[in-house]
């Protein structure tokens, strides 16, 4: 029986697979004194270098800034594919790998530096004959090798931290028995490299600069080093962050994007954003310039500083229109990618109407949109509280509630027998408590006749000046010398019954800009108002209501 258990135990075909998820830490153990040495490697790892444009170079280096780096990629990748395009002619057939060579589908022709990376094993050889022979045979690449590294390194050690290099050292095939593996990368790739497979043996970089760190995150996300990628990351994330910085994080291949250790630093990126730019009217013109990124992460917070929603639908449109000019484009963007961002059950009917109309949006997608926003309204509030619940967890948060500067109303209007509006505000308490000392909140615009209105909340000064007191003002919009002529009350729901209770009625000739209300409208202190056995919170919430009648 132990027999038994020996032989299943050191069985060549089981088949043990290290645990790749795992990031650096102590619990590694630090091998850096093994790295180069020949005394603790079973392998000879050889790196062509190859050439490329004179310009080229690595992405960080020489770079000061995050901007450096950036523009110098972009430049590298648009030479790149004018290289490949220029090259392909060159690349005579008889360069793909003889049939006594390793099989690689992303081996054959000219390697894109941002493509899989080329890993050859060969033969233990001899003498000159190890660093010369097949030289031809080896070149998968129409540049030249400029110079080639040798390096003594462990294949458990590598193994442990990369699957790449794990495939690599068990693919099964005589070759992987040998001695001698053959990498083929870019000269701008070089630095880079040294210091992944420097921090596979140490688990540390000896690079601090954000340049360098991406130059070692691009390369550990092309030999699959998960540890390396969380390091630096991590490392990138504790530097100060920019709008450059943000954004180019957010423009990393997607790849590297995709990787579960690069979220902490996209999460960071897209926060900093949305804190940076949180009232867009003030930085509007910073923002009509940012990428399609940097305006999703700015769009996905709920702490946007903006007067309602259908102020950032209206920011939509006009950066969509900028940086889309062609229609089809820019249906495309706001359909697949923008839409999901506007909260469109918290914008006015007016607006959602002119949603139905806009050419901007594909019909369909629009009368989806609006009729989701519809029926949201229509709910119960209860049953709205739980759908923002419901979605408060996941990516999309259409239904959730930004920090408007205008507070959103629900309103019903009546044309017969007279024109006539109730308007429905709920404050949450905490918004009350911030109203003090002498505080205001306004609601969205509401209509009657034609004309819009807003009803606005205070912390003032009772009519003695003796204390602080809740304050409900109805104020209309200035438009010319019109007046108009309104009767209004006021009402608020009350404990124990929980009903809806007058608190004040009037009547008022509006002009343009004017506002008419009651300073204490409740009759009571701040402090008695806002007191946790105050009759007027409901489960934390004021109710509040206006009812408008036109005065003929």
């Amino acid at each position: 029986m132990r027999d038994q258990l020996n032989s299943d135990l050191f069985d060549p075909r089981t088949e043990m697979v290290p645990d790749f998820s795992r990031g650096a830490s102590s619990s590694d153990g630090d091998f850096g004194f093994a790295f180069n040495d020949s005394n603790f490697s079973d392998r000879l790892l050889r790196i062509e270098i190859m050439g490329g444009p004179p310009q080229c170079r690595p992405d960080g280096e020489g770079c000061t800034s995050i901007a450096d780096w950036a523009r110098h990629r972009k430049r590298r990748r648009e030479d790149i594919k004018k290289e490949t395009v220029l090259d392909l002619s060159l690349c005579p057939e008889e360069q793909i790998l003889n049939d006594n060579q390793p099989d690689m589908d992303d081996g054959v022709g000219c390697e894109n530096q941002d493509e899989e990376p080329v890993a050859m094993v060969e033969e233990t050889q001899s003498g000159d004959e190890d660093a010369n022979s097949n030289e031809s045979s080896w070149s998968m690449d129409c540049s030249a090798v400029l110079r080639v590294k040798t390096l003594h390194i462990s294949s458990p050690i590598l193994a442990a931290k990369s699957p790449f290099f794990y495939k690599l050292f068990s693919n099964g095939m005589r070759e992987s028995e040998q001695r001698h593996v053959t990498l083929r990368i870019n000269a701008s790739e070089e630095a880079a490299l040294m210091e992944l497979l420097n921090f596979m043996y140490s688990n540390n970089l000896s690079v601090t600069t954000a340049p360098e760190l991406l130059d070692v995150l691009m390369a550990a996300d092309k030999f699959e080093v998960a540890s390396c990628m969380r390091y630096c990351s991590r490392l990138l994330r504790n530097l100060p962050m920019t709008p450059e910085s943000a954004l180019l994080y957010l423009d990393l291949p997607s790849s590297v994007l995709m990787a579960e250790a690069v979220q902490p630093l996209t999460d960071a990126a897209k926060q900093y954003l949305a804190a940076r730019y949180k009232d867009i009217t003030k930085y509007q013109e910073e923002v009509l310039a940012l990428p399609l990124a940097g305006v999703e992460a700015i769009l996905s917070s709920d702490d946007l500083q903006i007067a309602s929603e259908d102020a950032v639908y209206d920011f939509v449109l006009k950066w969509a229109r900028a940086q889309y000019p062609k229609l089809e484009e820019r249906r495309e963007v706001l359909g697949s990618r923008l839409a999901r961002f506007i909260r469109f059950p918290y914008m006015t009917c007016r607006k959602l109407k002119k949603v139905l109309t806009s050419n901007d949006f594909d019909h369909e997608v629009s009368s989806k949109l609006v009729l989701e926003a519809l029926f949201f309204k229509a709910e119960a509030p209860h049953r709205q509280r739980s759908l923002a619940a419901e979605e408060s967890a996941s990516l999309n948060r259409r239904f959730i509630e930004r920090a408007y500067k205008y507070r959103p109303v629900k309103v019903v209007e009546f044309e017969l027998p007279r024109q006539q509006c109730v308007v429905y505000l709920d404050l949450k308490r905490e918004e009350c408590a911030n109203l003090f000392p002498s505080g205001r909140v306004y609601s969205q615009a509401f209509h009657l006749g034609g004309q819009g209105f807003f009803l606005s909340a205070h912390c003032n000064m009772d009519q003695q000046s003796s204390f602080h007191c809740f304050g409900l003002f109805l104020g209309m919009q200035e438009k010319g010398s019109v007046s108009f002529a309104v009767d209004y009350e006021f009402a608020a729901r009350s404990k124990p019954t929980e009903e809806f209770v007058s608190k004040y009625k009037g009547n008022y000739t509006f002009t343009g800009g004017k506002a008419v209300g009651y300073r204490n409208l409740f009759a009571i202190p701040w402090t008695s108002f806002m007191a946790e056995d105050s009759l007027y919170f409901i489960n934390g919430i004021l109710h509040l209501r206006a009812e408008l009648t036109i005065r003929h």
